[in-house]
């Protein structure tokens, strides 16, 4: 199995990325993000994920191993402030408990899968070959993608300015792992920032000053990282 992934990773990579964004957009506007069937679809893929890691005896490769020094990264300090964004306007509860159970556990699912697939499966694959193009195609694929929102009922700006934002943050993700060689701190922040927009109240702050932020900082840690931390 090995040998045909390797013989084939581009084919490989590119049907991983179809399958999740065509299998999530359609749980999404079909039953929701809250839903126990969106839950069960995504954690089937995040366990088919794990499962291939492991066959291809590939876990570390992609990123599931620790930080060595997590010092060199200021303790990864301003994720911090970008999992905070969503709780800046104050706090929406008017979800059922269960559906904040089914939503939480989703994007637990969704931070993990779309790490691995465009941060550890992606990029690895292009790194071999041309390093900067990974690192961009890693970030501008991860932003783009949140272009199928608007399939999904999304409002038009807020989508663009999501992209926007995206991207700068898939630009510190594939930075973070590129540098550390581990995916952990990006599926963690990942995970709590999707997690947290059920939370989010739309206000001024949300549509307008968080984008900025989340674009800003992430280039500027980005910018440390690149600067700071030579490569292992």
């Amino acid at each position: 199995m090995k040998k045909a992934f390797e013989k084939h990773e581009t084919l490989f990579c590119m049907l991983l990325i179809v399958i999740y964004v065509v299998s999530n957009s359609y749980c999404v506007s079909n039953f929701g993000e809250t839903s126990s069937i969106s839950f069960i679809v995504n954690t089937i893929l995040s366990l088919f994920l794990i499962l291939l890691m492991v066959l291809l005896k590939r876990t570390s490769y992609y990123g599931l191993t620790r930080v060595k020094n997590p010092k060199k990264y200021l303790y990864f300090i301003p994720l911090i402030f970008i999992i905070s964004v969503n709780l800046w306007s104050g706090i929406n509860i008017s979800n059922s408990p269960s559906e904040i159970v089914f939503h939480i556990l989703t994007m637990i699912n969704i931070g993990f899968i779309e790490e691995i697939i465009f941060r550890g499966f992606l990029f690895k694959m292009m790194e071999k070959n041309n390093l900067k193009s990974a690192i961009i195609v890693s970030a501008v694929t991860f932003g783009i993608g949140h272009i199928v929102n608007l399939l999904n009922g999304a409002d038009v700006i807020p989508t663009i300015m999501q992209i926007f934002y995206a991207t700068s943050i898939g630009y510190l993700f594939v930075i973070i792992f590129y540098k550390s060689k581990s995916l952990i701190p990006c599926i963690i922040t990942h995970c709590l920032v999707n997690s947290l927009s059920m939370f989010n109240v739309d206000n001024a702050i949300s549509l307008y000053v968080a984008p900025i932020f989340l674009i800003i900082v992430p280039l500027g840690y980005a910018f440390f990282i690149n600067r700071s931390i030579l490569k292992a």
